[in-house]
């Protein structure tokens, strides 16, 4: 790990706090699946009492129908209003007395403040005022806008997430630098994740493996766990090796994260039986996890489909037994799993029960290329008819 990454403190204050956004999406997972959640529950209001967040504790009493402490709920509001006013006289003072650059620095304690309160309207407004600011630089710009993505991505505010990140992109192309680049590419990739665009979140989050320093968001090991539970899924065996199981970062993690080591060197080493089980073990991970857990069928299957399709790739043909037995599955369930991926269209191959063989096809790239650009030709064609059919009309 580069001195860089050492350098970071992964336990620095995150504002909002995702730890209580990770902990409430955990909470409503047990309430669903009828669990006891009383103790996630006290953790919750914990945390929210700890950083005296009024404004959210009243929201999740209505939302959870959790009863509403009235002495509590006044003893937060005081000292919520108690800092509001005092950061107002301060601002007051400092446009009398100070600089600009005092005046913003204040500004933006004050909308941070009222993000760590969880009062987000407020703090989205606090913020658009820097934004508005005259004579505010790029940076500061850049800063209130990924303190507004990171209020998005807290609540999980897909729409609001695309247009913030899509409006930080475009002010760091115009003057951001090195290291507001590097962390909103974390920024993009946990939205990306979010409405499972898998393989380009897989790339941003490769690319910032030895760069990390977007604490704000997660720490370097849950960093970790999404970088590697996408590259495996996305990169070809022979990247794979190059990127990630040979990738000096990963090495030094990576033990760190309990089953990714089996995980990903099972799947590289062709141990496909080692690979299923460590991946049934990562599982109960995935499905905690708020970014990962709405995705976690979708993960577990092409996990599968990927090990079977290297399996396949070695063969021309191979008996359904002896494949059932390297990946430690009974035969009915090898038969259910490859017919339905089979006919899906996601392996290539045949099943031929009675001789119990399994046949591999190897798919003709360029007809295969040449038959999707007539499938979207024929698509557009048809959308330049319906729009032809408006403008007459």
């Amino acid at each position: 790990m580069s001195d860089m990454m050492l350098a970071v403190d992964e336990s620095a204050k995150q504002t909002p706090n995702m730890v209580l956004a990770q902990k409430l999406y955990e909470y409503e997972l047990q309430t669903k699946q009828g669990l006891d959640s009383s103790v996630l529950q006290a953790e919750i209001l914990g945390a929210v009492e700890g950083d005296d967040m009024a404004p959210f504790y009243k929201e999740l009493c209505e939302k959870y129908g959790w009863p509403l402490d009235e002495a509590k709920l006044l003893a937060m509001t005081t000292k919520n209003e108690k800092e509001a006013l005092d950061t107002e006289a301060k601002i007051a003072d400092a446009k009398i007395n100070a600089g600009d650059s005092e005046v913003l620095e204040l500004m933006s304690t004050k909308a941070l403040y009222l993000t760590k309160i969880g009062s987000w309207n407020e703090a989205y407004a606090a913020f658009d005022a820097i934004i508005s600011k005259p004579k505010v630089g790029a940076g500061k710009k850049i800063d209130a806008t990924m303190a507004k993505a990171r209020i998005a991505l807290f609540s999980l505010d897909i729409p609001k997430l695309k247009e913030l990140i899509s409006e930080a992109k475009r002010l760091n192309e115009a003057g951001g630098d090195w290291d507001r680049r590097n962390r909103l590419k974390v920024y993009e990739a946990m939205y990306l994740m979010a409405i499972r665009d898998v393989r380009q979140a897989s790339t941003l989050l490769h690319s910032c493996i030895a760069t990390f320093t977007c604490v704000e968001i997660c720490s370097y090991s849950q960093f970790m766990l999404y970088a590697l539970l996408t590259a495996i899924m996305t990169l070809p065996r022979n990247e794979l090796k190059k990127k990630v199981v040979s990738n000096p970062q990963v090495i030094s993690v990576i033990r760190e994260l309990p089953n990714m080591q089996t995980l990903l060197h099972s799947i590289y080493d062709c141990e496909y039986a080692l690979f299923f089980e460590s991946l049934m073990l990562i599982h109960p991970r995935m499905v905690t996890d708020r970014f990962l857990g709405p995705h976690t069928t979708y993960i577990v299957r092409e996990y599968r489909i990927l090990a079977y399709a290297q399996f396949l790739e070695a063969y021309r043909s191979v008996m359904m037994s002896s494949m059932a037995q390297s990946f430690g599955l009974s035969l009915p369930l090898l038969d259910s799993e490859l017919s339905r991926f089979i006919a899906a269209g996601r392996i290539n191959a045949k099943i031929d029960k009675v001789g119990d063989v399994v046949s591999t096809s190897r798919p003709d790239k360029k007809n295969a290329q040449y038959q999707e650009v007539i499938k979207k030709g024929d698509a557009l064609l048809n959308q330049i008819q319906k729009l032809v059919r408006v403008i007459e009309v």
